[in-house]
């Protein structure tokens, strides 16, 4: 088990946030957007190496539902019915630290692709 777990989850009124307090004391203010596109899913990631998928058109997604896991996670559901990312408490917390590195390196990937955080990709 880690030596890492929040104190406290709070989403804010709007649902476009989540707070996280650690019990370091650590506190992170991360974007529904952010937590969306960097889902730990299967769906985002892929199975393998190479399969992670870049995600467009999330700007403005929505926490809608928050579940514990176990003592160790969080599964988060956003209101585009995306709900099978299990957000352990080591990777909220790297996205609390490096979130801002990770957000900025889905930026560049979805505008080498041609894709925008305010579109969807039209199915082809």
């Amino acid at each position: 088990m880690s030596d890492i777990w929040p104190t406290e989850l709070r989403v804010s009124k709007d649902r476009q946030r989540l707070t996280v307090i650690f019990n370091d004391g650590q506190s992170f203010d991360l974007s529904a957007e952010m937590l969306r596109v960097l889902s730990p899913s299967a769906e985002v990631q892929g199975h393998g190496p190479g399969q992670k998928l870049t995600v467009p058109g999330k700007r403005n997604v929505a926490i809608i539902s928050m579940t514990p896991t176990g003592n160790y996670a969080v599964r988060i559901g956003f209101d585009d019915m995306h709900d099978t990312g299990i957000f352990t408490w080591i990777y909220l917390r790297e996205l609390g630290e490096r979130g801002q590195e990770l957000f900025a390196q889905y930026e560049k990937e979805l505008g080498e692709k041609g894709m925008s955080r305010d579109v969807a990709e039209k199915p082809r």
